[in-house]
């Protein structure tokens, strides 16, 4: 495919070019000095911006995407590539799978907020080109653009169009869940069989999911239910609670569906199952565990207060720093930018303070005694090595994935084939998502530092820079004495791609 870019005359590049060196900016009127009717007119003329910015987004998008065929992508009987987790996920027709995660970065934002986005402007174009017309004149808010897409999405082109054509001239005086509401309807009277394909698709896509409550100190637990058996579970969970209120329980009755919630799930009643054991993730520091200071650490990647923290310890009788039973602890230890030097056990702690060094055994020589496990030349990571960068990532790498440790690769940037070391500066935790796109698509640039840093450029040339958990960032450049900021150019290589 000949991108657009590569027909421009040189004029129209460096006039392209000079546009996308400007900084973005937007005519504000002075709040202060309007009347009360003004500022509601502008109001209404901000929204139509940002209608228009939409419509725009959408196109941008989609140019991007044309610039992104799935011709250069792994051919069908790539090894791995049909079943098993290193099946590519379904995306845009003719757009390469790897298209989401660049625009991701590009975005800086999540794969899955990405992949909304990127549905939402194909909807547009293909099935709804009078909503995404109408939202390039302002005409149409973006939130009801949304409800179109989102509803509209799954069916055939011709019902779309049907359905938009009778819902668009009264969309804006209708609200969001009135028009989800009436455009399901017309969907299932023209088409039910999209519908029923939709429920099917969404029910092979349930999940459950612990992302961070705005309560404080709170995480939410969401699963995906049919909506009969949600209705079921919400029932049972309040019925469990009412008998503990009715038998003198002072507790609010949305704590008590809370707590009743976890206790079917860790200590499930009747149900003929086994018990389990679950397993946190916790990382705190040594002088907030100790109450010297307020930092506060992590439960399974999220944050928590010190107090929170140390009430947890308690409660789990590890406040002593003790394995719990049938546990395991790992002692971090960090320099003071909060990169991880090395990892050990209490035991291998006490075994190295009573050894001390083999060299100076009668003196306080300073000399190391613990250090980064050595590099292996095998290409499996050893279990010290497991250990330091399972403990260094806590998570996928990736920018904006966060998907949990225990279900990432610990992958070679480098690859072992082309020269890798096995070794901790040179391995880091990637989902087998963004492991399989490293591998795989071309174009791709990943570069780790020596003390974990990890920088993922696209093939557009946009550059993102993730830390390991607790590091802190390095202080930022001073300006430069035009006062415009130094922005550090994206990494060079000879190397071409995909590594």
């Amino acid at each position: 495919m000949t991108s657009a870019g590569s027909l421009r005359t040189p004029i129209e590049a460096a006039l392209v070019g000079r546009l996308l060196e400007r900084p973005p900016t937007t005519a504000r009127l002075p709040v202060g000095a309007l009347t009360r009717a003004e500022k509601a007119a502008e109001l209404q003329r901000l929204q139509a911006r940002k209608t228009m910015d939409a419509a725009y987004e959408a196109e941008l998008v989609l140019g991007l995407a044309d610039d992104t065929p799935d011709t250069l992508d792994p051919p069908p009987d790539q090894p791995g590539a049909k079943t098993g987790s290193w099946a590519p996920e379904p995306e845009l027709p003719g757009v390469s799978q790897f298209f989401t995660a660049e625009l991701a970065v590009v975005l800086n934002c999540g794969r899955r907020t990405a992949a909304h986005l990127a549905q939402r402007a194909w909807t547009y174009r293909a099935r709804l080109p009078a909503t995404w017309a109408a939202l390039a004149e302002g005409a149409l808010d973006e939130p009801r653009a949304r409800v179109l897409a989102d509803v509209l999405g799954p069916t055939s082109p011709a019902v779309a169009r049907q359905v938009e054509a009778r819902l668009l001239p009264e969309a804006t005086q209708l609200s969001t869940g009135r028009l989800r509401a009436r455009s399901l309807a017309l969907l299932l009277e023209l088409d039910s069989e999209a519908v029923d394909q939709r429920r099917e698709a969404a029910q092979r896509s349930a999940d459950v999911r612990s992302y961070p409550s705005p309560l404080e100190g709170m995480s939410t637990l969401a699963a995906d239910l049919p909506t009969p058996v949600s209705a079921e579970c919400l029932d049972v969970v309040d019925r469990l609670a009412g008998m503990l209120k009715a038998d003198g329980d002072p507790r609010p009755i949305g704590q008590l569906r809370a707590a009743v919630l976890a206790d079917l799930i860790r200590r499930p009643w009747h149900t003929g199952l086994p018990g389990v054991t679950a397993q946190l993730t916790i990382a705190a520091a040594l002088d907030a565990l100790a109450g010297r200071t307020d930092r506060p650490g992590e439960v399974n990647g999220q944050p928590i207060t010190a107090a929170a923290l140390r009430e947890l310890l308690t409660q789990l009788g590890t406040l002593e720093l003790r394995a719990p039973e049938g546990g395991t602890l790992t002692c971090a230890l960090t320099d003071a930018d909060g990169a991880l030097r090395a990892t050990a056990t209490l035991d291998q702690l006490r075994r190295l303070a009573r050894r001390g060094c083999r060299q100076h055994p009668h003196g306080d020589c300073g000399c190391p005694l613990l250090d980064r496990p050595p590099a292996t030349g095998a290409y499996t990571p050893t279990a010290a090595q497991h250990a330091f960068v399972t403990t260094r990532d806590r998570a996928c790498r990736f920018p904006h994935c966060g998907q949990r440790v225990g279900w990432a690769d610990r992958d070679h940037v480098i690859p072992h084939a082309h020269g890798g070391a096995t070794d901790c500066a040179n391995l880091c935790c990637l989902c087998r998502s963004h492991h399989r796109l490293k591998t795989l698509a071309r174009g791709w640039r990943f570069v780790m530092d020596d003390d974990g840093t990890l920088h993922v450029t696209t093939p557009s040339g946009v550059t993102r820079t993730t830390r390991p958990p607790g590091m802190r960032p390095p202080a930022p450049d001073p300006p430069e004495r035009n006062g415009a900021p130094r922005w550090p150019p994206p990494p060079q290589d000879a190397d071409p791609p995909p590594f």
